[in-house]
């Protein structure tokens, strides 16, 4: 189907046609509300047809448009116009990667910066969950000063072999679902799983990698037989021919990660994308790539070396072997040093090098202790109180002085003092993130959404739905890095002092500081990566956009500061959350935690067993429901999800996987899913017969309200009005304990009916439960101690109940959740410990 210049498609004007393929037509369009070209790529009309494939080409489209990555095509807009189906996405003016291919082999350079490029895309897109399934040359664009670019993510799964196989590698993508028995991918570039139509992961695309690197340094593909069934076999059962012998001036670190990704275990590949991007990029960025011979490495079969390199990895000889591969190239890199600064047990706050760059002053609340600042050496493991106030450090000055963040009868007040000593001085209140210019004393602030500079001058504003933390200036002053917050993700992003603002990577979990590296002049920052569940490892960004990751390690990596001479300050946390509690008749608590983060959502009316949750490393990438009793005997899995509420006679666990609510049996029994149509539900609880819950919903973006549902079947039922929070429900099943906005407690009838305001004003605390008998709800106050109060619902007093103080309280951040039984008698809570350590690293690269 051939689509003329001038016609529209949607708000797409076509101008001329760019190509054709499998996977559609592409067009060169213009943009009629934005003025700016795009490429329209029109899918088939067997795709258009299919209201199933294009409703999972919308879902794939969806996916591949969050990412947001300089070697990814940006997708803008999906759409169909007259039957047809498209999608429009940046214009990419350059050569396919097959195009460049037909002029033969790459010299190692060239082939490094294009491979290198094409990982750490493609590392983005696994690091989200997104799997290319058709990664071939056709795919791959490289624009005239080499930027690469990765096409077609999620169409894979769409296109059917509506034409027949002939050229193995322009050929289209033989799929038509995803479930596994079913083949797709390109022949000559399908992964042996993909061949044999098994399940698909990330690994797959490593095998695509790993054939078109062969392909690039030799000048011939890896698998190519007369036929496509003959491929596919070759691909499954045979080896390509010795890199070393079909290409000897390969470098033979190039070499090994390109057997690594064709090996036809995907156990043997790479655990993680984003290893295969780093060791490309240091490959790419060494000198005398092009001179290193891959003569020797051909003295052992193929299978050989690459068990013999796996071996050597499993075995933490790794990096020995990267040191010698480095050797070669004339350069020995030394490993970095870890100097220790800290020895005492509790949470740091902030650090940061003095002004001459061997002072170093840090933040900490050691065993338990409120915080303070401390001042120490780089060379020194002594170090000094300073007299001030418990603080934390925000900034300091090439002039001797520090920002400082205070507390004041609750409230948080950013303060300046001289590194000589001093009364503090006032500046700001609120939550205000602040950083010193390079010179002098002129400071960054960021609050209420806004970058400030000067303070009071809006250089950028992101709205106050974003947060903006860790302003940092850039050595030169030209630019000031930012982190800027949505939700649970953040962005690296940097503005100039004229107010342009510029994403530098985006998609980041627990991004939480950052720093400049004054040589290199990457901005490093810690994150975590999505499904990684509570590693947050150090990364670095040019203001180009491209990224590596710098360090990883079982602890989190929090990047303070980077010296001129590079060393790098850096505060290595562990981060636990514990579960605490105490069984009926025990005279002292019990620990419950089970993993490294586990949460109690709640406890059984006799105080007998808690039902858990455990979301941190322990669970990798899935967060998950337990079971244990309180006297502390081994905890029982009950499935993935997040829990909510045990029901009353303890054979069900209310929870939550996705947007589904599930009910888990505790004992025998199968698993059911509510229907919640339309609805986004929080914190579902029981009835105490058993037979209904109740919890807050209401459609995506819309006001919530509170709503009963039978267990046993049926529609949820809305009552109350709209912004009422249900918390507790009475031992009879008549009344919701809720609060509105406002924090007023209410009962609202569970039949319906109107909301019957609580005698005694404010809420002050979280409700937990009412008592026994129905005449009084439990609060609980977050502050440390923990205070539960009794606030009797006739008359509103308000009397203590009970104080917890947790006993070991080094490292304690901040409570987090507690349950009580309804006759007081037992409870059980969670708190955040973090442990840290200052390091000064040298030859951190």
């Amino acid at each position: 189907m051939s689509i003329p210049a001038g016609t529209r498609l949607g708000p797409y004007e076509i101008l001329s046609a760019l190509g054709a393929g499998g996977m559609g037509e592409v067009y060169r369009a213009r943009d009629t509300r934005l003025g700016r070209e795009v490429a329209v790529k029109v899918l088939p009309q067997s795709v258009s047809a299919d209201a199933d494939r294009l409703r999972r080409f919308e879902k794939e489209a969806q996916s591949a448009s969050s990412l947001n990555h300089p070697n990814v095509v940006t997708v803008f807009d999906i759409g169909e116009s007259n039957g047809i189906a498209y999608m429009a996405m940046e214009l990419v003016e350059g050569r396919t990667l097959r195009d460049l291919l037909a002029e033969g082999a790459f010299p190692p350079k060239r082939l490094l910066g294009i491979a290198a490029q094409l990982a750490d895309g493609l590392a983005r897109a696994h690091g989200a969950g997104i799997v290319h399934r058709d990664l071939k040359p056709e795919n791959v664009m490289v624009r005239k000063d080499g930027f690469v670019k990765i096409l077609d993510f999620g169409l894979a799964k769409l296109t059917q072999p509506d034409v027949a196989v002939t050229d193995q590698s322009r050929s289209p993508t033989v799929t038509v679902a995803t479930e596994a028995g079913v083949i797709m991918g390109t022949v000559g570039y399908m992964s042996p799983e993909q061949a044999l139509g098994k399940t698909l992961d990330f690994r797959s695309d490593q095998f695509a990698v790993g054939s078109i690197l062969y392909e690039m340094a030799t000048g011939r593909r890896a698998f190519v037989r007369p036929s496509a069934p003959e491929t596919l076999a070759a691909i499954i059962r045979e080896e390509p021919e010795p890199m070393a012998a079909a290409a000897p001036g390969t470098p033979t670190p190039l070499v090994w990660f390109t057997e690594r990704c064709l090996a036809k275990d995907p156990e043997e590949r790479y655990a993680s994308t984003r290893d295969l991007a780093r060791d490309l990029a240091r490959l790419r960025d060494g000198p005398s790539q092009s001179s290193v011979s891959a003569g020797a490495a051909s003295a052992l079969p193929a299978k050989t070396r690459r068990r013999r390199l796996l071996a050597w990895a499993a075995a933490g000889v790794a990096v020995a072997a990267a040191i010698a591969a480095a050797a070669t190239w004339n350069r020995v890199v030394e490993p970095p040093t870890f100097r220790a600064l800290t020895f005492r047990r509790g949470a740091m706050g902030g650090a940061r090098f003095g002004p001459e760059g061997q002072t170093v002053i840090y933040a900490a609340a050691w065993q338990g202790n409120p915080m303070q600042l401390y001042t120490t050496r780089a060379d020194s493991t002594d170090a000094t109180t300073m007299q001030l106030p418990s603080a934390d450090l925000l900034a300091v000055s090439s002039t001797g002085k520090m920002a400082i963040g205070l507390t004041r009868d609750g409230n948080r007040v950013v303060a300046e003092v001289s590194l000589a000593g001093g009364a503090p001085r006032d500046l700001f209140e609120g939550d205000v993130r602040v950083d010193y210019a390079p010179s002098g004393d002129r400071m960054v602030v960021c609050r209420d959404g806004k970058l400030e500079f000067p303070p009071g001058k809006v250089l950028y504003d992101a709205g106050r739905d974003k947060d903006l933390i860790s302003p940092r200036f850039s050595p030169d002053g030209r630019w000031i890095a930012f982190i800027e917050v949505s939700g649970v993700r953040g962005a690296i992003a940097v503005v100039d002092l004229e107010g342009k603002k510029r994403i530098l990577s985006d998609g980041w979990e627990t991004t939480v500081c950052l720093a400049w590296h004054p040589q290199t002049g990457e901005v490093w920052f810690s994150a975590r990566e999505f499904a990684t569940f509570g590693v947050v490892n150090l990364h670095a960004v040019t203001l180009s956009g491209r990224h590596r990751v710098v360090a990883r390690t079982p602890l989190l990596l929090l990047v303070q500061d980077i010296a001129r001479d590079g060393r790098v300050l850096l505060r290595a946390d562990d981060w636990t959350e514990t579960t605490m509690a105490l069984a009926p008749g025990a005279a002292k608590e019990t620990d419950l935690t089970w993993l490294d983060d586990t949460d109690v959502a709640d406890l059984s009316g006799d105080g007998q067993k808690v039902l858990l949750n455990e979301g941190g490393i322990g669970e990798g990438a899935n967060a998950a429901v337990y079971l244990r009793k309180t006297d502390a005997s081994v905890a029982v899995r009950l499935g993935d999800g997040t829990a909510y509420a045990l029901s009353p006679d303890g054979r069900w666990a209310i929870t939550k996987r996705g947007k589904d609510l599930v009910l888990l049996p505790t004992g025998a029994g199968e698993a059911k899913v509510l229907a919640t149509p339309g609805l986004e539900v929080t914190g579902p609880k029981w009835f105490p017969d058993g037979t209904k819950i109740f919890y807050d919903a209401g459609p995506a973006g819309k006001p919530t309200r509170l709503h009963v549902q039978d267990v046993g079947g049926g529609a949820p039922r809305a009552i109350g009005p709209e912004n009422y929070f249900g918390r507790a429900i009475s031992p009879d099943g008549r009344f919701i304990a809720a609060r509105d906005v406002q924090r007023g407690g209410f009962l609202i009838p569970a039949d319906g009916g109107d909301p019957r305001p609580l005698p005694g004003g404010k809420l002050e605390g979280r409700i937990l439960s009412f008592d026994t008998a129905g005449a009084g709800l439990y609060l609980a106050s977050f502050e440390n101690p923990l205070r539960i109060t009794r606030r009797d619902i006739s008359s509103g007093r308000s009397e203590p109940w009970r104080q917890i103080d947790v006993a070991d309280p080094a490292g304690f951040m901040q409570y987090n959740d507690v349950v009580i039984t309804p006759d007081g008698k037992s409870y059980a809570y969670t708190f955040w410990r973090a442990l840290s350590r200052l390091y000064v690293v040298n030859g951190m690269r």
